[in-house]
């Protein structure tokens, strides 16, 4: 039987069909790109990065990190801005609107002064753009005037916002850099400029391999190369923490965040939900499946809806933010043990080897049955459970209070998949 939930969400005051848009990126740089997009099932694109400067472009200009044969755990780019012209960008953006009115057209643009935001703001606004994205956050521009360089500097943020804010109306998102310890300090000065919101992340500099046939990081230009962009699923834990931040904060978590970071799969979608976001941004799992992945996601979503009794998107955006606490304000008085299945395990010895070299002795093996055996060392960290191959054949089990510590019924987490 067909699932149908609603997927349909209210962002800065527009409605997309779902939360999925293309994030401002090679993926959604052209009209017959973004074209697609649409016609595959996207709700809304963030147009490619548009700017007064036209970017000239390096070759090659891609890497990936890969473990043992998975392809693209993550991927660096060293791309920057739109490299066509200003016209041309906003000529594309303006044939979408009006040959998609159904779909969300969104223009990210970057100036490097006052005068060039205002101008691009201007554009916007001529545009009839339902919002615009502020790119404060590109770690590879050629230039220190714009990019992560900008997003770092929370006057230079404040001063930029209030620049397109001063000229028009149009609800302005400032994309935020995580090349930074403290977001929430350039996304309060945004706000303070009249941005509307924020979105996050963008990715992360990086140097990600080295190529010892020219002793050079990658991708090799010429010999040399430079440090910027990571992105893919090795990021994603990085953008849950930032995003979660941004909404616990006091004035931030009044605003709406557009969430973006190593977003490939229904459930990964579901986290940045979860934590409060209510849109999401794709790249670079459209780079490894190509635009049609969007299918899977809206799919996978629904079935989790189902699952979990959930109508529409509303009932459970937010649902995990109030669950993330202070480390120093978690319940220490217990430890649960982990509980082994002899029936279900292989006697591979993982559990055995991470134990004793990387946590606390508290497995003995047993060489005759080739089974491990708890002892009085352990400490209930789970190092175990998480490398076990074999799903279930580790899982929680005793419940022991430490000396002098009152028993209570506890929250524990049944299910491991």
């Amino acid at each position: 039987m067909a699932i149908n939930k609603d997927l349909s969400i209210t962002y800065m005051g527009t409605k997309f069909q779902n939360p999925f848009c293309l994030s401002s990126s090679p993926v959604g740089s052209n009209y017959d790109m973004v074209a697609k997009c649409f016609e595959t099932g996207w709700a809304g694109v963030f147009y490619k990065t548009v700017g007064i400067f036209v970017a000239d472009e390096c070759s090659p200009r891609f890497d990936q990190v890969n473990k043992e044969g998975l392809p693209w755990v993550g991927f660096k780019n060293m791309e920057q801005i739109s490299d066509k012209p200003t016209e041309l960008n906003f000529e594309n953006m303006y044939k979408l609107k009006k040959d998609y009115p159904d779909h969300v057209v969104i223009p990210s643009i970057m100036g490097s002064s006052v005068e060039e935001w205002k101008e691009l703001a201007k554009m916007c606004d001529e545009l009839g753009a339902p919002m615009i994205e502020g790119n404060f956050s590109c770690p590879q521009m050629t230039s220190h005037a714009m990019g992560s360089d900008v997003g770092t500097n929370p006057e230079l943020v404040k001063k930029y916002c209030e620049a397109v804010s001063s000229t028009t109306k149009i609800p302005f998102i400032a994309k935020m850099t995580p090349n930074i310890t403290t977001m929430e300090i350039p996304a309060r000065a945004a706000l303070e400029g009249g941005a509307a919101g924020v979105s996050t992340i963008n990715t992360i500099k990086s140097i990600t391999n080295i190529d010892f046939e020219n002793n050079v990081g990658m991708p090799v230009v010429d010999g040399k190369s430079s440090i910027s962009g990571y992105s893919g699923a090795a990021v994603k834990p990085i953008a849950l923490r930032f995003i979660c931040n941004l909404l616990q904060d006091e004035v931030i978590g009044k605003t709406e965040v557009s969430g973006i970071g190593g977003i490939e799969t229904w459930r990964d979608a579901a986290e940045f939900l979860a934590l409060g976001c209510r849109n999401l941004q794709v790249t670079t799992a459209i780079m490894q499946y190509g635009y049609r992945i969007v299918e899977d996601m809206c799919n996978g979503l629904q079935h989790f809806m189902a699952q979990k009794g959930y109508n529409n998107l509303d009932e459970f955006v937010g649902c995990a933010l109030d669950n993330i606490i202070p480390a120093e304000d978690l319940n220490r008085d217990f430890k649960i043990l982990p509980k082994f299945d002899d029936e279900k395990c292989v006697g591979c010895g993982r559990c055995y080897i991470s134990c004793y070299d990387g946590g606390h002795q508290a497995i003995d093996w047993i060489e005759d049955k080739r089974r491990p055996e708890l002892n009085d060392n352990c400490v209930g960290c789970h190092l175990c459970l998480n490398v076990c191959p074999v799903k279930d054949c580790i899982t929680p089990g005793e419940i022991t209070w430490k000396e002098g510590r009152q028993a209570k019924e506890i929250t524990l987490r049944q299910k491991y998949d």
